[in-house]
């Protein structure tokens, strides 16, 4: 993001950092339920718990280090819990591919972006309805071709404004509806090597719904239509 437009808000949840701890979160969810389900010892997610209770730093640079080794980002994730953990951190990731935590991850950062511009939606038709009904009398020239044309009231003209951008929530809201899905459901989304419980349980405590059918990866046409709307949104 340009730091100039952006607001602190809105990077926060870009950077680096917030994305390792969503991952974490993902990792150690799943490391929790299959304890539950006697897949994993349960003090391999308590290891984990117990170790971000003590709010560690993310260290993005010893995480590009082991990157730069290993070519793979959630190995080097993982490797550097691991150097943290100990060796209960072994279990984590048990039947998981790197997209079940990066395209949950994605979900989980879109639909709270979305949450960020549905307050930003509410402040901005409050202050709409708030002028309309100030300039409810206040006349204005209307227009048709190009051209003046009778007067109207600039109420009028801030109510229209108002319908559409009314529209723009609920389609904001549909969209991030359709965004906030999880998949863990391993390599291809067979399930052939975790427990379909796995990925309820992570989704329950991420807020997000279960993806129906996946593949290696989230269906991208759930993307395509929330940026869609952004667009219709920004325009």
């Amino acid at each position: 993001m340009v730091p100039r437009y952006a607001r602190p808000e809105m990077s926060a949840l870009w950077e680096p950092e917030a994305k390792y701890r969503i991952w974490f979160e993902i990792e150690a969810h799943a490391t929790e339920k299959l304890g539950e389900l006697g897949v994993v010892p349960d003090s391999a997610a308590q290891a984990l718990w117990d170790w971000w209770a003590t709010d560690p730093a993310i260290d993005v640079e010893a995480i590009d280090a082991i990157e730069a080794v290993t070519k793979h980002d959630v190995i080097a994730f993982l490797t550097w819990v691991a150097d943290n953990v100990g060796d209960e951190a072994r279990f984590m990731h048990q039947g998981m591919t790197s997209s079940d935590v990066l395209d949950t991850t994605l979900a989980v950062q879109l639909a709270r972006s979305a949450d960020i511009l549905l307050a930003d939606l509410d402040a901005l038709l409050a202050a709409i309805r708030r002028r309309a009904e100030e300039h409810k009398y206040t006349p204005t020239i209307g227009r048709s071709h190009g051209i003046h044309a009778e007067p109207v009231t600039f109420g009028l003209k801030l109510a229209q404004a108002y319908a559409e951008f009314d529209r723009c929530k609920k389609r904001l809201i549909a969209a991030r509806e359709e965004i906030a899905t999880c998949a863990i459901s391993g390599a291809v989304g067979t399930f052939a090597n975790i427990d379909p419980a796995v990925e309820q349980h992570v989704a329950d405590k991420l807020g997000l719904t279960v993806e129906p059918v996946s593949t290696q990866v989230i269906p991208r046409d759930r993307h395509a239509m929330f940026f869609s709307y952004l667009e219709v949104f920004a325009g």
